[in-house]
């Protein structure tokens, strides 16, 4: 759906800019909020996923 494509979409855009950020070396020990914050995002959009998955083509 358009909805999922939407955070999709987000999700690379995020991980892309995290990705730069990273070659820049912006991240390190003590300062890594943005890098971890994408993290928790991707994992929350594929849990969701995988919950609509089951939900509507295995039940």
């Amino acid at each position: 759906t358009g909805f999922h494509g939407m955070h999709v979409t987000l999700g690379a855009i995020m991980l892309t800019v995290i990705w730069f950020r990273c070659a820049k070396g912006h991240f390190d020990r003590e300062n890594h909020f943005g890098f971890e914050a994408v993290a928790w995002y991707w994992h929350f959009v594929d849990v969701v996923w995988l919950g609509l998955f089951v939900f509507v083509y295995v039940l």
